[in-house]
């Protein structure tokens, strides 16, 4: 076996590679799960602005006592 097979060889490993993993990616069964952590970054969020304006409102209960 010479240099260009095997070349050859793992060029068609990294194209049955990313062939599986664009195949893996865009399955319905993954939508779902893609979907949920693509949008995890805005629950987060929101979850920070009312744990912001919750300390906001218990700092000027204080203030104000």
């Amino acid at each position: 076996m010479d240099y260009g097979t095997l070349r050859g060889l793992f060029a068609l490993l990294i194209l049955a590679l990313f062939i599986i993993i664009v195949i893996w990616s865009y399955s319905k069964k993954r939508k779902s799960s893609f979907d949920e952590v693509a949008n995890s970054i805005f629950e987060d969020d929101q979850q920070d602005k009312k744990r912001h304006l919750d300390k906001d409102s218990k700092q000027e209960t204080n203030n104000n006592v």
